[in-house]
């Protein structure tokens, strides 16, 4: 009973937040069984949530190899593969793991993948299956909300938000949607206007959601420069949420202010260097200003903090030759 007790305990913590207690936990069960795949599993998944992911990957690689049926290590190469938006990889690997030991959790990342993949119907009808048996979900409700959006069937969707909103009513991405597809229907200057307004109260203005669709929509109205000023609150406020400071340094660059936008773009490639746009806008701004060893050195520095991403090499190997040829 030890090893299952353990890793009860490891998962109890996990969904607390305490990572490293959990991974204590673990480790003492390891001691107990060291080939126990599920202790494994857990552990490299624990490696994944603290960014520690070779050895993640290099942890699951080898469960699979003793115990190819391994669901729960699955499970966990999907993650990474879905890390690294290798979708299709990802979507095996959750689907596979889906038919060996169908879980919850398991839907939602199905759903995630074939949404990301464009294959929208699909998605859809994940979700809805699984929404059957368990119908006030909010993660399945939210993703079925993300879905419709990205099918623009924005009055299903505020339906939806609507519904999430009375089940989870603080959820201040909720509150953003709800506003964001009700002004689809009314000038932007107006939408623009009532999100200032709104921003401007006390119980509104730590809400970084609301100034990120401010800075949305001035970016779109031509406003760059406010736009850039929202960004930096609502990235200020959710530091966690590198999605602002990417629009930040996008605005910034769109204004050819290069300084501001190499900082945050250069700190949101560290944090995902998967995201191809943030990295094929600081080629163009290093190369611009003409400091291409110090693109390299950026490409060098990310690959130490990420070495799963191979992409990177390919990059760096770039980069190389055009300091050679210079």
């Amino acid at each position: 009973m030890y090893v299952p007790y353990k890793i009860a305990q490891a998962r109890a913590l996990r969904r607390q937040g305490k990572l490293a207690e959990a991974e204590q936990e673990l480790l003492e069960a390891l001691q107990e069984e060291p080939g126990h795949s599920l202790v494994r599993a857990g552990l490299a998944n624990l490696y994944l949530r603290q960014g520690r992911v070779l050895e993640a990957q290099v942890l699951v690689e080898d469960i699979l190899t003793i115990d190819p049926h391994c669901a729960e290590a699955m499970a966990v190469r999907g993650e990474i593969a879905s890390k690294e938006r290798r979708w299709s990889e990802a979507l095996e690997d959750f689907d596979q793991a889906w038919r060996i030991r169908p879980q919850p959790y398991l839907v939602l990342r199905r759903a995630r993948n074939l949404k990301e993949m464009g294959r929208h119907a699909e998605a859809l009808d994940v979700l809805d299956s699984a929404l059957v048996a368990d119908r006030e979900n909010v993660g399945l409700l939210k993703e079925k909300a993300l879905v419709l959006n990205r099918m623009q069937r924005w009055e299903e969707a505020l339906d939806l938000y609507e519904k999430i909103k009375l089940l989870l009513p603080e959820d201040l991405f909720v509150g953003k949607e709800i506003i964001r597809l009700k002004g689809l229907s009314r000038a932007g200057d107006k939408v623009i206007d009532e999100l200032k307004t709104a921003v401007g109260l006390c119980s509104k203005r730590d809400d970084a959601q609301l100034h990120g669709l401010l800075a949305q929509k001035l970016r779109e109205a031509g406003q760059v420069q406010e736009a850039a000023a929202e960004y930096r609150t609502a990235s200020n406020l959710a530091p966690e949420n590198v999605y602002f400071l990417k629009q930040q340094g996008f605005c910034h660059y769109t204004l050819k202010q290069y300084d501001p936008a190499l900082d945050c773009l250069a700190r949101s490639f560290r944090s995902d260097p998967a995201d191809y746009y943030v990295l094929a806008a600081l080629e163009k701004i290093y190369t611009t200003l003409g400091r291409p060893e110090d693109f390299l050195a950026l490409l060098e520095q990310t690959l130490s903090l990420h070495p799963h991403q191979r992409k990177l090499m390919g990059w760096i190997k770039k980069a190389k030759k055009r300091l050679s040829t210079e």
